[in-house]
């Protein structure tokens, strides 16, 4: 069975959503340990509920961020993981440690990358008038939002829809489909050919799902 590591800084809503995989026997995964930067991080609660081992390094008490990494390493690599999972940890992470779990680091988009990397994309959406937003999971590389996609999901932008309102939407396509990502890796489905995920080893993955919300 994959080992996981989930790392968080807010609600935790995507760790939530594994833990309800698991329990319905949907998702064969072992979360080893969530770590929070964030000590008031309810995810912590879910954590605690579902009686997951869990910790906080809060990113505040270090002097620089490559310090903070390093303990957020160390203390990742005390259960070996097969697999780290960023489910809203609000940290931009250095080079080093990226580099650390190449190719078993994953996280989740608000974005249909390669469109809208950083912050604020479902105004950047509206914004640009979009007909379709969504969400990405990919692994991580040491450029921001900028690895190979593993998955994403899309819905069509409605007439009137608000930040808050594509938030909540897109949400509802993170909960289904971070877990199945995560289900492929951990079934041994997922593989590289230069900067591509490869499924199945097809010659492309290009895996995008659309729904209507």
């Amino acid at each position: 069975m994959t080992n996981a590591v989930i790392l968080i800084s807010g609600s935790g809503s995507n760790l939530q959503a594994f833990i309800d995989q698991i329990h319905t026997g949907e998702l064969e995964l072992d979360i080893t340990q969530v770590i929070s930067n964030n000590p008031s991080a309810f995810g912590l609660e879910r954590a605690s509920k579902a009686r997951i081992k869990s910790s906080v390094i809060d990113h505040r008490e270090f002097n620089s961020r490559q310090e903070f990494d390093q303990a957020l390493i160390d203390q990742i690599d005390l259960t070996e993981p097969d697999l780290v999972i960023l489910a809203g940890f609000m940290r931009i992470l250095t080079e080093e440690f990226v580099n650390h779990f190449s190719k078993r680091l994953i996280n989740i988009h608000p974005s249909l990358l390669p469109k809208y990397p950083g912050t604020n994309t479902h105004q950047r959406a509206i914004d640009a008038n979009d007909e379709w937003h969504g969400a990405s999971i990919h692994f991580v590389v040491p450029e921001v939002d900028a690895g190979p996609v593993i998955l994403q999901g899309r819905l069509k932008v409605a007439l009137g829809d608000t930040p808050d309102s594509l938030q909540q939407k897109i949400h509802k396509i993170e909960h289904q489909l971070y877990p199945l990502a995560v289900k492929w890796f951990s079934q041994g489905r997922l593989s590289f050919k230069g900067n591509k995920v490869l499924l199945d080893d097809e010659t492309s993955l290009d895996q995008l799902q659309s729904f209507d919300l």
